[in-house]
């Protein structure tokens, strides 16, 4: 018996003309997951992406894990495949979904013929089927409503395929359709939320992050190439861009008014950042803030930070509260390791009292203020550290969680 799997379009299907386009992205995303899997043709039709072992070693448990978190795709199924024959077509049902009927008490059929040469009509098919079912597995009841298993048949162009029901996908677009972005990753839980909400909408994303030992720790450092590593099931391979930011940050500090500190820092950052995606040719910036979370991203704020660079700024995560983010870390994995309690650049020095409400000629003064804060800036994107994640590879900390 030959088992594939199923990938189905959603967004995707919506697409005009340059809908080949995102589809030949999805194919080459889902080739390059699987490479180090075994040995798969990956091919479409119909609004949907099929992925057939070539060889006995193809892990199909590992790889319907992986084509579960590309973007693009709506829904998928493991299937096994048959000759459009109606006698194949039982065959194949008892056989591939025999296990779950047995331990079932209920079931129905559902039937769809995409190829309308196929001799036997929808509901005819599914009526047949079920009559052998019946006669096969004499425990069994249909039902209609709310059935313990679903045996679904599709006879499309290349086959018949017998399969119990799709399991939900992410959705969202093939991540590098929509342009390239670096996003600002922090150790917490939220920008690694707001780098996966990016690149489901279908950016590529590189990730910058800023380190300033020795108030943080290598540990730290660690920690957040670990939540880089966990979003490569989603974004691909991509870089860290790890800044050496300890002298800029000890200049603000030194040179600055305390309630102004943390907004001229996420100023500098901003620049810094700026520099590095221009480098690399990336388009935007992503942040992981929320409107109002803490003092550095009320609205005053964050109009301040923003006028730092002239790249757009992505916050998908603005409208989102807490509770929210941290159930979508949950999903994704990446909350367990964000809550390790290693130290994150931006907690440091921060001011007992900081200002909610900066105004941009204040901020602006403060930096005037401070004419060397530029020549650290560029000595601290220059000085960048670059770590390549790349999918498949172990976190880091992966033994501590």
């Amino acid at each position: 018996m030959k088992e594939i799997i199923m990938a189905f379009q959603g967004e995707m299907a919506l697409k005009g003309l340059n809908r080949a386009t995102f589809e030949s992205t999805l194919m080459k995303i889902t080739r390059r997951r699987l490479e180090h899997l075994g040995d798969f043709k990956v091919y479409r039709a119909q609004s949907t992406m099929y992925v057939e072992p070539k060889d006995e070693f193809a892990d199909m448990d590992l790889a319907f894990e992986k084509v579960s978190r590309i973007f693009g795709i709506a829904a998928l199924c493991r299937a096994a495949v048959c000759e459009k024959d109606f006698e194949a077509i039982c065959a194949a049902t008892l056989d591939y979904l025999g296990d779950q009927l047995r331990r079932a008490r209920t079931f129905k059929v559902e039937a769809r013929r995409a190829d309308k040469s196929f001799p036997m009509k929808s509901p005819e098919l599914a009526r047949e089927l079920g009559a052998r079912v019946l006669s096969a597995f004499h425990h069994l009841r249909v039902d209609v409503h709310k059935p313990d298993v679903t045996v679904f048949v599709e006879v499309r162009d290349f086959g018949a395929y017998v399969h119990a029901g799709k399991t939900p996908g992410p959705g969202g677009l093939p991540v590098s359709t929509s342009g390239r972005a670096v996003c600002m990753l922090s150790g917490g839980i939220d920008s690694p939320v707001a780098a996966w909400m990016m690149a489901k909408r279908g950016l590529s994303l590189h990730h910058i992050h800023f380190a300033s030992p020795p108030y943080t720790s290598e540990r730290a450092r660690l920690k957040v190439q670990s939540l880089g590593q966990l979003l490569t099931d989603y974004t691909g391979n991509t870089n860290l861009y790890v800044v050496p930011y300890t002298k800029p940050q000890e200049y603000i500090r030194d040179n600055a008014p305390d309630v102004l500190f943390t907004v001229l820092m996420r100023r500098s950052m901003m620049r810094i950042a700026r520099v590095i995606a221009g480098r690399i040719g990336c388009d935007a910036i992503v942040t992981g803030e929320s409107l109002a979370q803490v003092a550095s991203q009320t609205l005053k704020a964050l109009i301040c930070t923003d006028s730092a660079q002239d790249l757009p700024v992505l916050r998908p995560a603005i409208g989102l509260d807490k509770t929210e983010i941290t159930e979508i870390a949950r999903r994704i994995g990446t909350f367990e390791t964000s809550i390790m309690p290693y130290e994150d650049c931006c907690t440091i020095f921060t001011p007992p009292h900081p200002k909610t409400r900066p105004t941009l000629e204040e901020i602006e003064a403060a930096e005037a203020a401070m004419p060397g804060l530029a020549e650290l800036e560029r000595e601290a994107a220059e000085q960048a550290d670059v770590v390549r994640l790349k999918v498949g590879d172990i976190p880091p900390l992966a033994a501590e969680y």
